[in-house]
């Protein structure tokens, strides 16, 4: 949902408006609807009762987080939602996104649901980069995290994908400030210049789009992952989405064909060879600028109305216990044989 609409009045609403509905949501940095994406539009998405079950926990503060209270509190939740035969679990996770404790709250929920699946997306703010929240219990929260454990008898499929692959332009991130997620030297020098020297732009030209297209990359579990940077700090520090610290090694990342990929990425079957009822995704904003700044917003809606996908562009991905950015992160859901879903 936009951060721009009044939450306080949108919480009261609902009720009269979903009467016995339990919601639950995030403001974001944009909309994937039936008609591709979309900026100001409240998006409500329905789980039929017949294919889904769901509990909750919203976990708040998040910032400072406990980890082994989040493990502890995970494990109790998923003793507790006891599975029914012949059924399959997965969880889903909205974070306040600008918190910067994803990392850690990711890293904590994948320990403690074990072999359960988690995916998700961080609460945006538009780009204003102000305050986000996340919706429990009839209210909007900020400084927390939701985590929804599922149920369906329906079969899916994790998605994660993004467009780029490494160049030989490497970095070392020389001075940060970890719990910031602030970056102030690379390779000895002011990170915002060294940045900028590597990716060949005048200091002063750096923005939002030369970021999304210009990604740097941390080599992870044999895989590629964007650690995306927000924006400049001050003169001379750099922004990170993710987390960053002293010593770590940055691969410059260089882009390929992104409508290209998002379509061969969304194209996925079932054991059957049947294509998805819906994808529910979580899509980077920086992955919606670079497609704006390109002039390919109508391209891609027609890939996303293509595949069925819903959702929205968040702040941060996540994906099997690790937080990501500049991803599409989803989970496609198939219909039992000869049904559609609503």
């Amino acid at each position: 949902m936009p951060s721009t609409l009044d939450l306080d009045g949108l919480a009261a609403a609902m009720p009269q408006a979903l009467p016995g509905a339990v919601v639950y949501g995030c403001t974001t940095a944009g909309q994937i609807t039936s008609r591709g994406y979309e900026s100001e539009t409240l998006l409500a998405l329905a789980f039929p009762r017949e294919h889904f079950r769901v509990a909750s926990k919203l976990f708040s503060p998040v910032a400072p987080v406990s980890i082994a209270e989040v493990v502890s509190q995970t494990e109790t939740m998923v003793e507790r939602f006891r599975i029914t035969p012949g059924r399959k679990r997965l969880a889903l996770m909205f974070s306040d996104g600008l918190s910067k404790q994803e990392d850690l709250i990711a890293a904590a929920l994948e320990a403690g649901l074990r072999d359960i699946p988690v995916f998700g997306g961080s609460a945006g703010d538009g780009l204003a980069f102000e305050r986000t929240f996340v919706l429990h219990g009839g209210k909007f929260h900020t400084n927390a995290a939701l985590l929804l454990l599922i149920e369906t008898n329906l079969t899916y499929k994790g998605l994660g994908f993004d467009h780029f692959q490494p160049t030989d332009k490497r970095m070392v991130v020389t001075r940060a400030v970890p719990e910031e997620r602030l970056v102030l030297e690379i390779n000895g020098s002011p990170a915002a210049s060294e940045y900028a020297r590597l990716v060949g732009v005048p200091l002063d030209s750096l923005s939002p789009i030369v970021f999304a297209e210009n990604p740097v990359l941390v080599h992870n579990r044999n895989i590629y992952h964007v650690r995306a940077i927000q924006q400049i700090h001050g003169e001379s520090g750099l922004t990170f989405l993710s987390a960053i610290d002293d010593g770590l090694l940055l691969t410059l990342g260089s882009g390929k064909e992104i409508i290209r990929t998002l379509d061969h990425s969304l194209t996925v079957q079932d054991d059957r060879g049947d294509e998805p009822d819906f994808i529910l995704g979580f899509d980077c904003y920086l992955r919606k600028l670079e497609i704006e700044h390109k002039g390919l917003c109508d391209e891609a809606s027609r890939h996303f109305r293509k595949h069925r996908v819903v959702g929205f562009n968040t702040y941060g991905e996540q994906h099997l216990g690790v937080h990501v950015n500049q991803t599409f992160v989803g989970v496609a859901f198939f219909p039992p044989r000869g049904e559609m879903l609503p």
